[in-house]
């Protein structure tokens, strides 16, 4: 057990230095670590090769088709003005004075379908204009801003991050984005609208608005906006519920009204509201709804879905060889070794997910990264503990909340940030660092409170 132990934390330092010292790929290093781990530890060279071809196929056959579909629907959303319905209505319902707690709201929709540096690009004039017009702090404005997209990129899919890690540790989709949203709404408010009102003696927005070209097409109406995000979810949602058996839930009670008793009925509502088939139908509904309807050519519809997935192909190929990392782990055993040294500690698997995830965060900057390797080490642990299907989706969410910690100089979005609200390295630090690290605290902790009574 302790050879296969130290190979692992081999595989793991080996990693960390081919992508901070030697500016690696992280695709690259992922499979040139999983190939001398699983030779380091007694496999044959052929049955690495094995383990390389059923991680990689076995782990893209569901993500790339999520994430390609997640990308283009993005797309459209953005290019239809739906952040700017989605933040207008908001913030006018709330009103300037309570602006902070829109802003959180409009961070935790539009960050469901659009990647989160896309997203605060775009929403940055906004903030920026309300921190001119109010004479506020500029943080009480992005602080709420950027916890709203941080907390649903990393807990909700069907962004990339936890769509990666759910497939890695077999997780149910529906049951991930259930306790994202139970997580994610504390998490918001407790690193967004709580926290900013510590920067309130900050200073106001000064200097050049980064304004956003404007689309040559009026945005498409609030409710629309929400109806389009929701319908994904919504599917996938009432299929799991469809999963649960009939025969074990109190009848006349909640679940027992969500669940379709005909099984052929049962059946189709679960091939609808699977991933595959919830996005595909919002893909089409966007694709009529936003551009077809709108008058929009189709071949810039066409480039607008195609172009989605050239960010999108880097995060699934990084999957790719996430699963097979974690395949090498299984099929060497250190994934059994692994399972039983945290057994023994008495750790509970959801706390280690997070340690490992916060670890390789801090370690190398990269939130995709640092989720994808905690999932790979975590697989197998909760594989041979047997977690229930809700500790497995905790787990998730555990590893997004890790990996959402402590945000720094190592990070591209550390940058970002700093970028376009015009700090110093060592205000952003003040600021961004330490709301993500409350926000992956809290993450943590209300995953850890859910665990004992769910």
């Amino acid at each position: 057990m302790t050879l296969s132990l130290f190979m692992a934390a081999l595989g793991i330092a080996l990693l960390l230095f081919l992508v901070l010292r030697q500016k690696m790929p992280a695709f690259l290093a992922l499979l040139i670590v999983s190939l001398l781990v699983g030779l380091m530890t007694g496999m044959s060279p052929l049955d690495v090769i094995e383990a390389i071809k059923n991680g990689m196929g076995g782990t893209l056959g569901f993500v790339a088709v999520v994430v390609g579909l997640g990308a283009m629907f993005g797309a459209m959303l953005e290019h239809a003005g739906g952040l700017e319905a989605i933040s207008s209505r908001l913030l006018k319902r709330f009103g300037d004075d309570k602006a902070g707690w829109a802003l959180g709201l409009v961070g935790f929709l539009v960050a469901i379908p659009v990647f989160f540096d896309v997203a605060f690009i775009m929403l940055v004039p906004l903030i920026q204009k309300l921190s001119l017009k109010t004479g506020k702090a500029l943080l009480t404005y992005a602080l709420p801003l950027l916890a709203g997209l941080a907390v649903t990129h990393a807990f909700i899919p069907p962004t990339p991050g936890p769509i990666a890690v759910a497939e890695l540790l077999s997780a149910d989709i529906g049951l991930v984005i259930f306790f994202g949203f139970i997580v994610g709404l504390p998490t918001l408010i407790i690193g967004g609208p709580v926290l900013a009102r510590f920067y309130r003696n900050t200073p106001a927005m000064t200097g050049e608005i980064y304004e956003t070209p404007p689309s040559d097409k009026p945005s498409i109406s609030f409710g629309h906006a929400v109806f389009a995000v929701a319908m994904p979810l919504v599917l996938i949602l009432l299929s799991t519920f469809q999963s649960l058996d009939p025969e074990g839930l109190k009848p006349g009670g909640i679940l027992d009204r969500l669940v379709v008793k005909d099984s052929d009925w049962r059946m189709w509502f679960k091939f609808i509201g699977h991933p595959f088939t919830a996005l595909s139908l919002a893909c089409l509904y966007v694709y009529v709804a936003f551009g077809l309807v709108r008058n929009v050519p189709r071949e810039t519809i066409g480039k607008i879905m195609s172009k989605a997935l050239e960010p999108a192909g880097v995060v699934v190929l990084i999957t790719g060889a996430g699963g097979v990392f974690k395949q090498v782990l299984i099929d060497s055993g250190i994934g059994a070794d692994l399972a039983a040294a945290v057994s023994s500690t008495g750790m509970p698997i959801i706390l280690f997910a997070f340690i490992v995830a916060f670890l390789v965060r801090v370690a190398q900057g990269s939130a995709t990264v640092a989720m994808i390797t905690a999932a790979g080490l975590t697989a197998p642990v909760a594989s041979v503990a047997g977690l229930s299907s809700a500790d497995t989706a905790l787990a998730v969410i555990s590893i997004a909340a890790g990996a959402t910690m402590t945000s720094h100089v190592n990070d591209s979005g550390f940058w970002l940030v700093n970028q376009y609200l015009g700090q110093t390295p060592k205000e952003t630090l003040k600021s961004w660092t330490v709301a993500t690290t409350v926000l992956g605290l809290t993450g943590l902790a209300v995953t850890l409170i859910l665990s004992l009574i769910v």
